[in-house]
């Protein structure tokens, strides 16, 4: 089973040799003569803005469908999770408080699914029993004519 610092230093050396190449081409292959803090700027700005676009172009969308902001609500919260997660699993392994372990993380998000699952059950019973009672209400005062 591979550990979760295993899969961190494996991805921690990707991006690195990725920053190293990007560093270099830049630098030797264009003259563009930038520092770090330069590559930092362009690179994360240009992920940064690539992503809003595909967020707000998939986010207006999910928007327009029946309980979109719900749907919207549980994607971003669900993002939010794995970045808490992550960074739970991180320091524990930082301050060798507990074991940092993928399927912790895994655990945890599951944790959060299984407690949306609950709230959503309960919402479609309440709205489900709301629209009952709606038309009930409604067959009655189409029955009563004075």
């Amino acid at each position: 089973m591979v550990k979760l610092k295993e899969i961190i230093l494996m991805l921690t050396e990707l991006l690195n040799n990725i920053h190293d190449f990007i560093n270099i081409y830049a630098n030797q292959s264009l003259n563009l003569g930038l520092d770090d803090k330069d590559l930092h700027f362009w690179i994360m700005g240009i992920i940064g803005i690539f992503v809003f676009l595909i967020v707000l172009v998939i986010s207006k969308f999910i928007s327009k469908l029946p309980y979109g902001i719900t749907i919207l609500s549980f994607l971003y919260t669900f993002t939010f999770m794995v970045v808490l997660v992550f960074a739970i699993e991180i320091q524990q392994a930082i301050t060798n408080r507990g074991n940092m372990e993928f399927q912790d993380a895994i655990v945890g998000l599951w944790g959060y699914v299984v407690f949306f699952l609950v709230f959503a059950i309960i919402g479609f019973a309440f709205l489900t029993a709301k629209r009952i009672i709606t038309n009930l209400f409604k067959k009655d005062s189409r029955k009563k004519t004075y």
